[in-house]
């Protein structure tokens, strides 16, 4: 496995690229209203991206046909969006990619809309707590397993359960390179595999599921969801390894 280490100039191409992901995510969270539909929404951040000199990543990468990936509810990733218009209680996950002079961004919210039952309001909070818990966990010489065994306790933890099958990953000048960063521990032994560098850059991904881990793909080959049949949710951030310590690049 052959994990790139990037030089400063190179993380600052990837921070640029990451901030209009952080930006077209916001612009998201402030729409995301009953009424709207996913269709919209889509159109929205597209047009933000390209605003600011990107390309939409996702859109055409695996046949993929749209700039932003729209989770509706019981879709935890990889939405399609639709013309359904957001109704009050809904959940909804976005997950968007650039690509700016070649080096890319990705990162990815769960919002509610409207007012949501606490329940729901805890599935998200596991999501995002759990990815700041191992951002904040990472340092120098940590192996990624080790990451990975961060990201399951803290799921489980919180009474939840990870997606299986999916995975954080690195990037740079591909929207998705080495390592893969489950969200639970594979094997039983954390210390061994590959160590985390200065100048490596990964997105993590926390993927939640109610009860059951395991996942079903619907007919249009890209919504996934669990097989519990409930709401999930997900939440994203691209990190660079500076100093020592992880710097989260997709924010605004």
């Amino acid at each position: 496995m052959s994990i790139a280490l990037r030089k400063p100039q190179e993380i600052e191409k990837l921070r640029a690229a990451n901030k209009i992901v952080g930006g077209a995510l916001e612009l998201l969270a402030q729409n995301t209203k009953v009424g709207i539909s996913l269709k919209e929404l889509d159109a929205m951040a597209e047009d933000y991206v390209r605003s600011h000199g990107a390309k939409p990543s996702f859109k055409g990468l695996y046949g993929f046909p749209s700039a932003v990936c729209c989770s509706l509810n019981q879709t935890i990733i990889h939405g399609i969006p639709t013309d359904y218009k957001l109704q009050e209680g809904d959940v909804i996950g976005y997950d968007i990619g650039t690509e700016l002079d070649g080096w890319f961004g990705d990162a990815a919210i769960t919002v509610g809309v409207g007012k949501i039952s606490s329940e729901d309001e805890k599935l998200i909070a596991c999501a995002k707590e759990t990815l700041y818990e191992a951002i904040e966990s990472i340092k120098v010489g940590m192996r990624f397993k080790e990451l990975s065994q961060v990201l399951e306790n803290s799921i489980r933890g919180r009474g939840f359960v990870p997606l299986y099958d999916f995975c954080g990953h690195g990037i740079g000048k591909k929207p998705h390179e080495e390592p893969e960063i489950p969200n639970y521990l594979e094997g039983k032994n954390p210390k061994q595999g590959p160590k985390i560098k200065n100048g490596m850059i990964f997105c993590l991904e926390p993927m939640i599921c109610q009860k059951d881990s395991a996942k079903l793909i619907l007919e249009n080959q890209w919504d996934v969801v669990s097989a519990d049949g409930l709401r999930g949710s997900h939440y994203e951030h691209t990190v660079a390894i500076v100093n020592g310590k992880a710097e989260i690049l997709s924010l605004a």
